[in-house]
């Protein structure tokens, strides 16, 4: 290593985002830093320690020997360099500036836009920015301030608290219906196509508690990304699952077999300890909670 080299803490965020997401334009998607800026960083921190951090395939990047022997290091020091900040961050009493927020596609796309739209009429101080995404940001390397996600985070130094459940539904559009009939059970609902996850097994695995006899290949479409399955579901290429939230404000769809006790997903709002005592930060939080608390309603329908 030069001996003159002064090490940049942001190379270490930026190399244990791309070690923990496999590729540049993955962690450029994760963190919301541009793929060059990243490759420059990982390319600075070869030169400078001298040594190969990660071997490039044609699907992405794996950890060298020496990369798996820095990356725990590394990941101390953006631990320790994001704790600063966020410290720093939590003195603010400011309510100008940015708070970047991070959600499930599917409520990014239908459920947070009305509440963002009030809160900008609120506060027109704040700038929100949104990553939408169904993979699991870290909030301890500032990747994003609030987080909405569906499980608890088990991460340390958050502060988390569940402030709804999103009731759930079966859904099929009215072309579809007129022209293949509805199910008026869950046998002949399995004879329809329906629209499913690809890789994900959160379906199978939540019908499956519920006594069906559901599989990967009961779905004539598949595809992980539920914005996708959604427009799929309102085309008229089968029935599927969605947010009551979602399929009950679109005229386009029908709701199939009400009856049916479907698990709601928990929705758990969280944000960096050390972020929760910045007055902007704070008031969003705050404000989300309760947004989502009144948008959460038990289901008339449900048993």
């Amino acid at each position: 290593m030069d001996s003159d080299y002064h090490f940049d803490w942001n190379h270490a965020r930026l190399f244990v985002a791309v070690a923990d997401h496999g590729s540049l334009s993955a962690a450029s998607r994760a963190i919301g830093v541009s793929q060059p800026t990243i490759g420059r960083a990982i390319q600075a921190l070869e030169s400078n320690l001298q040594t190969p951090l990660f071997a490039r395939h044609a699907k992405g990047l794996t950890l060298t020997e020496q990369g798996l022997h820095l990356i725990e290091p590394a990941r101390e020091l953006a631990l320790a360099a994001s704790a600063l900040a966020a410290a720093a961050a939590g003195r603010s009493v400011d309510m100008s500036g940015s708070v970047r927020i991070t959600a499930s596609q599917i409520v990014a796309t239908f459920v947070l836009p009305p509440m963002l739209a009030d809160l900008r009429r609120i506060e027109p101080s704040i700038q929100i920015e949104i990553v939408a995404t169904d993979s699991v940001e870290n909030l301890l390397f500032r990747e994003a301030d609030i987080a909405l996600r569906m499980v608890r985070p088990s991460q340390v130094d958050l502060v988390t608290r569940h402030v709804a459940d999103m009731a759930m539904g079966l859904y099929g559009s009215h072309d579809y219906i007129t022209e293949y009939g509805e199910p008026a059970n869950v046998d002949e609902l399995l004879e329809h196509a329906l629209v499913g996850y690809d890789r994900s097994s959160l379906i199978i695995d939540g019908a499956r508690s519920m006594g069906w006899e559901l599989d990967r290949t009961h779905f004539a479409l598949r595809c992980d990304d539920q914005v996708v399955d959604w427009n799929l579901i309102v085309a008229g290429a089968g029935i599927g699952f969605s947010s009551q939230w979602v399929g009950e404000g679109d005229p386009r769809v029908k709701r199939i077999l009400p009856e049916l006790s479907i698990p709601a997903l928990p929705i758990w709002l969280t944000s960096h300890a050390a972020l929760k005592t910045s007055r902007r930060v704070r008031f969003v939080y705050d404000y989300l909670g309760q947004a989502l608390a009144a948008r959460s309603r038990p289901d008339p329908n449900r048993k």
